[in-house]
């Protein structure tokens, strides 16, 4: 990374090694949690749990994140490039189905440099909010085998009112059309994804008509990837001020947003359950796994 920071789409400019960018951090790696994770889509967590490493910060201001206290908080613990390569080995030790990053987009400079002093055999899987810079994702192409990203809002206004990124929509097009070029085929192998990538859509409530745009989008340009349809959304963080999202989703939006999935024919696909909105899912960012023991 050059002194001014342009690694994401915010190009905020910002020289992390003396302030922090947009994204909160500076060009020090910190870490909230690092554990084997059993709730991702079942190609992903297997049986022995996805090798789950929580980045801090990050170039979105969602207002309803899950995970607000470390994407706009303080919450997370500095560690160096040789200890996230010691996490990577560590986690491979344990079991882990594959090393799957979190939030990761203003940490990519650092990440290669770290996977370049250990490259686990198992599976690199970048977890985004699809908030990404082409010209960076260029720079991982060999190093990720899977991309695991959202696909927010296809309504420009509903991604600057909700994560003050007006220009999402756009972004996340061009970020995902290199991610396939980077990975076209799906490979799975004995229920776990090895190659491939994975499009997750969160349906937020008075906006399903946003949800089946999306899926209208994702069916136009990527037919043939996995998409994982969530239905956990649970009011956090500041979303009481904004009210036509401070509820949860009602079965009648879901299950129109459903029925376009369907209609639609994709061939690979995950739904979460209605009662999956809860906030008992939500990881304790605690610091375990980050530091030496």
């Amino acid at each position: 990374m050059k002194n001014k920071c342009e690694l994401c789409p915010r190009h905020c400019g910002v020289d992390r090694s003396m302030y922090r960018g947009y994204c909160g951090m500076p060009n020090r790696i910190k870490l909230a949690l690092v554990q084997l994770h059993h709730w991702e889509e079942p190609i992903i967590s297997g049986t022995n749990g996805s090798g789950t490493i929580f980045f801090s910060g990050c170039n979105l201001r969602c207002c309803y994140c899950q995970n607000w206290d470390v994407s706009n908080g303080n919450i997370g613990w500095e560690i160096s490039v040789q200890r996230l390569a010691e996490i990577f080995q560590e986690l491979e030790t344990q079991g882990a189905h594959n090393i799957n990053l979190v939030t990761p987009s203003h940490y990519v400079h650092l990440i290669r440099q770290a996977l370049d002093l250990y490259r686990p055999s198992i599976p690199i899987i970048y977890n985004t909010s699809g908030y990404d810079s082409v010209d960076t994702l260029k720079t991982l192409e060999g190093y990720v085998d899977i991309y695991l990203t959202d696909y927010k809002y296809a309504d420009s206004q509903l991604a600057k009112e909700y994560s003050q990124a007006e220009d999402y929509p756009t972004v996340v097009v061009k970020a995902i059309q290199e991610m396939v070029r980077q990975q076209p085929h799906n490979i799975v192998e004995n229920g776990l994804m090895k190659k491939g990538v994975m499009i997750r859509h969160l349906i937020l409530p008075n906006h399903s008509s946003d949800s089946v745009h999306v899926l209208e989008n994702i069916h136009q340009y990527f037919p043939n990837v996995y998409i994982s349809l969530m239905s956990q959304y649970t009011p956090c963080y500041q979303a009481a001020m904004h009210p036509a999202i401070n509820r949860p989703i009602k079965k009648l939006e879901y299950t129109r947003v459903v029925q376009r999935f369907l209609r639609l024919g994709f061939q690979h696909g995950f739904m979460q359950e209605l009662s999956s909105s809860t906030t008992d899912f939500i990881p304790i960012f605690n610091g375990k796994g980050v530091l030496k023991s």
